[in-house]
């Protein structure tokens, strides 16, 4: 599904990526660990391909296709996805009309995948605005859930929201990958044949996201080097007793 192949990138001059060499195949969910500052979230936003991201070594391929120099729009056309942290707010513009552009099947039912995410009653507001954390989490996957992409990056999906959102955005997150219900005392959502052609790549610095979804693989990145590689559980684990500067030594 996606590749990097020694990838550097540099952002107002300073390298914040180096080398960084990542496969995620078809169905897999990857969980990428890293201390805030580590470069998660430029990778992220380098895969997307943002302005002010500079690639100068390197290249990326999704679904087989180089795309290291692809526009944003072309790349979420081929099948690309984002949740973003922090995303804006977009005054005049109305959630209902965000999910109606993102929509890749014109038959969906926007009231239908709205109640999924408990989240009708913001459909006809500004995009963010005066949204709570959780509210804006859940109108991300909102608009991932319209656009059903192949590829889904997700960047702490757990932040800023409280329990009962976190355990919601699990369970949506799951239905995005056709891995099917995990926790059926919260399940809104309808029963899924689970046939994982999706993939994504969940960016945490906590770790907790991983009590709600399942996931295939972990790596850590640390001051812009991937440096380890493994279950995603027996990272966390180590990283929980003994910290991340432990976790990289040991992987060294």
């Amino acid at each position: 599904m996606l590749s990097i192949e020694e990838l550097r990138v540099e952002v107002g001059g300073k390298t914040i990526l180096k080398n960084v060499n990542m496969e995620i195949p078809d169905g897999e969910t990857h969980i990428l660990f890293g201390p805030n500052g580590s470069g998660k979230t430029s990778l992220m936003m380098t895969l997307m391909g943002f302005s002010g991201y500079k690639i100068i070594h390197g290249k990326i391929t999704f679904k087989g296709e180089d795309i290291t120099s692809m526009p944003i729009h072309e790349r979420a056309r081929l099948g690309i996805g984002v949740s973003f942290q922090r995303p804006p707010t977009i005054n005049g513009l109305k959630t209902r009309s965000i999910i109606e552009i993102c929509k890749k099947n014109p038959s969906m039912d926007i009231e239908e995948l709205a109640e999924q995410l408990n989240f009708t009653d913001f459909l006809d507001r500004d995009v963010n605005h005066n949204f709570s954390g959780g509210e804006i989490k859940r109108s991300e996957l909102l608009q991932l859930l319209a656009q059903q992409p192949d590829l889904i990056l997700l960047d702490e999906p757990e932040s800023g929201v409280d329990l009962e959102s976190i355990v919601l955005i699990g369970d949506t997150i799951n239905t995005l990958m056709r891995r099917g219900i995990k926790y059926p005392e919260y399940r809104p959502h309808k029963e899924i044949v689970e046939d994982r052609s999706k993939s994504a790549l969940v960016i945490t610095h906590t770790g907790y996201i991983l009590d709600y979804i399942t996931a295939d693989k972990g790596q850590v990145l640390y001051n812009g080097v991937l440096c380890c590689s493994r279950n995603a559980r027996e990272i966390l684990k180590w990283i929980r007793e003994y910290g991340y500067e432990e976790c990289v030594r040991c992987a060294i």
